[in-house]
């Protein structure tokens, strides 16, 4: 079995449907695409929640109607057979009788805003199947509500997904290609919910996981995962392979080609992923597995939105359980410690931007003295430290000489130095090291 995920981007178009169609025709073995909605079309239904839940809902229904214009204009391209045609304006007239129906009975009290969000993904795979059987691809389409389930923490329910996701592709042995929708789930009390923005990846690495898959491929629009964020840098290339653990490092801090959470559950198993440009198959991509070819610095990820926080007590001089105070601050309002430093009068931590941050600084108060530094960005190097023989801490202090660091981190992880920087300076700092540290040979083309 292998799971192959589609982003948004790789499904946006009728041309860029049929590059998935080429792709998957050829594949061998049973498999289960995974599909996003067509890009664009979440934020759009996210967006039309917002003015709902702000009693604009004219301009909702306006948003939804630009949205059902953008579909059937796709069908109108991708299609050939009048009466598939006729199938697909039937499909949309029955999805966005639903949307509208949602929005005319939103309110904040009800599981709507969850059922709107994950109807692109709906109906892009309707669509998306239809047009392949058109193209005399045989698949069946399979509903993510039907087997993706979250338990009472919001984690996936790995026992009942395997269960269910087996009976289901069990039931029709003669079916060697499922469609079916990422992002969307259920949760534990049954209620229409998600998997976050993103969720398709984890969608993917889940089903990998509990089908032990052969391998996860997720395709996007790029030549797997880069040295560098191509959106700032020039010069990037993508990286051949990488560990579970430094793939992780680079989606927990900001590589936007991978989820954050998506790839613990093929950890777990050990199903190796391959990253894949749809617009580019013959490419290599990167590999994501159990080991790492070399030792240094491999890739770098910045993560925007932190909060630098410095208590100050001295109290805190030859005293024990500061710490613990402090932690259990930010344990009591469920917020997430990225960097750590002490001294002996003083701790310094960053957190993600946070809706409770004033309350959270109200009580540190009562430990110390705090002081606050906001626009704040990490970047993260990620590879395999295993010591400094090889100079790695003053190499990037090097590459740094123009850029004033306000935290590091280093020891605590294998895989990662973390540098904390204002985020006026992220730019420069990544180009910085790009040139500096990195070759601009690639050696996966």
């Amino acid at each position: 079995m292998k799971i192959l995920k589609f982003g948004g981007t790789s499904v946006g178009s009728a041309d860029n449907m049929r590059r998935v169609a080429d792709i998957i025709k050829n594949i061998e073995g049973k498999a289960i695409v995974v599909l996003s909605a067509m890009s664009g079309t979440t934020n759009s239904l996210v967006n039309i929640c917002k003015l709902l839940s702000e009693g604009e809902q004219k301009l909702a229904l306006e948003q939804v109607s630009l949205l059902e214009k953008k579909y059937t204009h796709t069908v109108n391209e991708l299609l050939n057979l009048k009466n598939n045609i006729s199938e697909a304006k039937q499909i949309l007239k029955e999805e966005f009788t639903l949307l509208k129906e949602l929005c005319n009975t939103f309110t904040s009290h009800n599981n709507n805003t969850n059922n709107i969000v994950i109807r692109g993904e709906f109906i892009t795979c309707r669509i998306f199947q239809l047009f392949i059987q058109e193209s005399n691809i045989s698949s069946n389409l399979i509903h993510a509500l039907d087997f993706i389930r979250t338990d009472k923490d919001g984690h996936p329910d790995y026992f009942y997904i395997k269960e269910k996701t087996n009976a289901i592709v069990n039931a029709h042995p003669a079916d060697n290609l499922f469609i079916t929708q990422g992002y969307a789930c259920i949760n534990a009390y049954g209620e229409i919910s998600n998997l976050g923005r993103g969720g398709s990846d984890f969608t993917a690495t889940i089903l990998g996981s509990v089908l032990n898959a052969e391998i996860v491929e997720i395709w996007t629009d790029i030549d797997g995962l880069h040295n560098n964020d191509p959106r700032f840098v020039n010069d990037t290339y993508p990286i051949c392979e990488l560990s579970y653990e430094e793939a992780e490092e680079l989606a927990y801090f900001g590589a936007k080609i991978l989820h954050p959470t998506c790839i613990k559950p093929v950890k777990s198993e050990n199903v190796p992923v391959v990253l894949k440009n749809t617009f580019n198959p013959e490419a290599k991509g990167t590999l994501i597995h159990n080991s790492s070819e070399k030792e240094g610095i491999k890739a770098l990820a910045a993560k925007d939105n932190i909060i630098a926080i410095n208590i100050k007590s001295g109290g805190m001089m030859m005293a024990y359980g500061f710490l613990r105070k402090i932690f259990a601050v930010f344990e009591d309002f469920k917020c997430s410690v990225d960097m750590i430093t002490t001294s002996e009068i003083a701790v310094s931590v960053t957190i993600e931007d946070h809706p409770q941050l004033e309350n959270i600084l109200k009580e540190l108060r009562r430990l110390g003295d705090i002081r606050v530094f906001k626009n704040q960005s990490i970047i993260c190097l990620v590879g395999a430290f295993s010591h400094d023989s090889k100079g790695t801490i003053a190499r990037i202090s090097q590459s740094m000489n123009e850029t004033s660091l306000r935290m590091i981190s280093y020891g605590a992880s294998e895989n990662n130095i973390c540098l904390l920087i204002d985020s006026e300076n992220k730019v420069d700092a990544l180009n910085q090291i790009n040139k500096q540290l990195f070759s601009t040979n690639n050696n996966c083309a």
